[in-house]
């Protein structure tokens, strides 16, 4: 019976692996360590390791920052911004991998879209979204500065350039026999669509939502520039724990987990669909 044994390389490769755990995990264990610290506890020299637990920072960020109010702009603005940029992303790839609308000039002048910095489109959205705001149009949908809409309009215009990209490479890997086969079913070509094509590419559309929903949760710029007080989410909220007394490091930390834990559980419940999604066509028979 042959026997495993633990070379040298091995154990130089199981530590190495450790290493870089350590390495990159401890922040985000020093992040959440911090959150439950008495202020006292916090800023101390040396470094306090052990301590008594405390909600006070989280009881800080929620009652006396109005967190709360954050998350729920974030996740309406994450949501409805990445179900337009797949509905709209699916039917433009599916068009261009099937029909090449275009002939390749179309698609190339999205790419371009995604190219520029933001910060050179900051200043023509903050003016025509004011402009939209004092309009009866943009009163009664709630689209101006402040506002929600005005983030939505803005995240799904930014993300449906990168989602047509990304899935225009799914539905091109689907064999067109497949669809030819449904149409002499009686499908209709709609049903082919949202029957037969949209299942089989089910992975790649999961990995465009999870890279279109972590961007628009994650995204700053926008965010600050074109809202005050209504409209905030989790990136502007984390950011204004800087008072005339300084950093509040303790409620600052609490309000980074509660922005990081919505996205990390989101992408370990999805992680089987963005395993495939990233591998899907990679092999063809």
């Amino acid at each position: 019976m042959e026997k495993n044994y633990v070379t040298p390389g091995d154990v130089v490769r199981y530590a190495l692996i450790i290493a870089l755990l350590i390495f990159f995990l401890f922040p985000i264990y020093w992040m959440i360590s911090t959150s439950f610290k008495p202020d006292e506890a916090i800023l101390s020299k040396p470094p306090t390791w052990t301590f008594t637990p405390t909600l006070d920072n989280y009881r800080y960020a929620f009652n006396e920052a109005d967190f709360g109010l954050f998350i729920k702009n974030t996740v309406l603005v994450s949501v409805v911004s990445t179900f337009f940029v797949i509905v709209l992303g699916s039917i433009a790839s599916y068009s261009f991998a099937r029909y090449d609308v275009g002939k390749g000039h179309v698609m190339f002048f999205i790419l371009t879209t995604r190219m520029f910095p933001a910060i050179a489109v900051i200043l023509p959205y903050f003016i025509i979204f004011r402009n939209i705001g004092r309009t009866a149009f943009g009163e009664y949908f709630n689209i101006g500065l402040d506002t929600p809409g005005a983030l939505i309009i803005t995240y799904t215009m930014f993300n449906l350039p990168f989602a047509i990209w990304l899935m225009f490479s799914f539905f091109a890997e689907i064999p067109l026999e497949l669809e030819d086969s449904a149409r002499l079913d009686g499908y209709s070509r709609l049903q082919v669509f949202y029957k037969v094509v949209l299942p089989l590419a089910a992975p790649g559309i999961a990995v465009t939502a999870i890279f279109s929903l972590i961007f628009a949760w994650n995204e700053f710029l926008f965010a600050f520039m074109l809202t005050r007080d209504a409209a905030r989410t989790i990136t502007i909220g984390v950011s204004g724990f800087w008072t005339q007394r300084g950093i509040l490091w303790g409620p600052l930390s609490a309000a980074a987990v509660v922005a990081v834990l919505p996205m990390l559980l989101f992408a370990l419940a999805l992680q089987r669909y963005f395993v495939r999604g990233l591998t899907f066509g990679a092999v063809r028979g």
